[in-house]
């Protein structure tokens, strides 16, 4: 493979992971203001399925996108309501509505099956898209692409260095606190799973209107990428750069498995489709390794040095959710 071959493909992976990093990022605002959503993967097939019909219905790709918007933000609204006003366990209605959306999405969708729609053309930016490598890589892609990389400072910037993103970390870590100090935390709460739902939503037209543009039912092979964005979440420490990161490991995972099929003409293909989902699981596991004894135990065998060093990397892994995700407030 030459380098260009390897720098289009890399390219590639940048256009591929941006609805992960949609749903990754959406997920961790909403997580941050304590609510767990566990709805994404049935939210994305959905959206993905209403966006595509309204795009092919109403010939306005634009309309498509707005769709899917809605759709994330209503069934995460739905979610938050069950949570704040009706007091329910926010991961059994999630669950509930995963299954839900997801069904709902595969039973609408049968009249849109293989049909031909809009899809959203790449956008060169002039002058920077000639850059060796560099142009390639960030500003040969498409507009959603595009906001993606601007969508991950943003949310950045706003958790970790503004105001109201400090009030939205109290709301999910010291809601009590928060409330005693003026936030109104359970408005705030219905804001953010709004809002953490429109951006899981818009991951959904990404995938049919650009990434994988078409609505092919079961075969789409969507299902199972809202699991990924959870899991992207936990492993980001509820950090939008750090779940960025991740969703660009998982989407590098998966164009790993189709480089290397032909250099392992011996391993079924399915193997290397499936490969990027448990080593996910598998890195998941890795951020919360080093609280486990039988680690400890194996540390004190090593050299000083060895110990320390990998102690760092653990602790640097390590990641600890908000103190009051999933909890209810009562406002008084």
């Amino acid at each position: 493979m030459s380098s260009h071959d390897i720098i289009i493909g890399l390219a590639g992976v940048l256009f591929a992971a941006a609805p992960v990093v949609f749903a990754t990022v959406g997920e961790t605002l909403t997580e941050r203001a304590g609510i767990i959503n566990l709805s994404v993967n049935g939210t994305i097939l959905l959206a993905a399925m209403a966006s595509f019909a309204v795009a092919v219905s109403m010939h306005s790709i634009w309309l498509g996108f707005a769709m899917g918007v809605l759709v994330g933000a209503a069934v995460a609204l739905l979610v938050a309501f069950s949570s704040i006003s009706l007091k329910q366990s926010q991961v059994a209605v999630g669950f509930v509505l995963t299954l839900m959306t997801r069904d709902l999405a595969y039973f609408l969708g049968n009249p849109y099956m293989g049909l031909q729609g809009p899809r959203v053309q790449s956008l060169p930016i002039p002058g920077l898209s000639k850059i060796p490598v560099i142009g390639v890589l960030f500003f040969n892609q498409d507009p959603l692409t595009y906001l993606s990389f601007i969508l991950i400072g943003v949310a950045w910037w706003w958790v970790f260095h503004t105001r109201p993103g400090l009030t939205l970390q109290a709301i999910g870590e010291r809601p009590e606190a928060a409330y005693a100090r003026g936030a109104p935390v359970n408005k705030l709460r219905y804001i953010y799973a709004a809002v953490g739902g429109a951006l899981v939503g818009l991951a959904g037209p990404t995938y049919s209107l650009s990434v994988k543009a078409g609505w092919k039912g079961t075969i789409s092979g969507l299902d199972g990428i809202g699991w990924i964005a959870l899991a992207l979440t936990i492993f980001g420490g509820w950090d939008p750069v750090r779940g960025a990161i991740g969703a660009y490991f998982f989407a590098l995972l998966q164009w790993l498995g189709l480089v290397l099929q032909p250099y392992l003409p011996n391993v079924p293909s399915q193997v290397l489709q499936v490969a990027p989902f448990p080593l996910m699981i598998l890195t998941l596991l890795l951020v919360n390794i080093g609280n486990a004894e039988w680690v400890d135990r194996t540390l004190a065998g090593l050299p000083p040095d060895a110990r320390r060093t990998i102690r760092k990397i653990l602790r640097w892994m390590q990641v600890v959710p908000p103190a009051s995700l999933g909890v209810p407030f009562e406002e008084e």
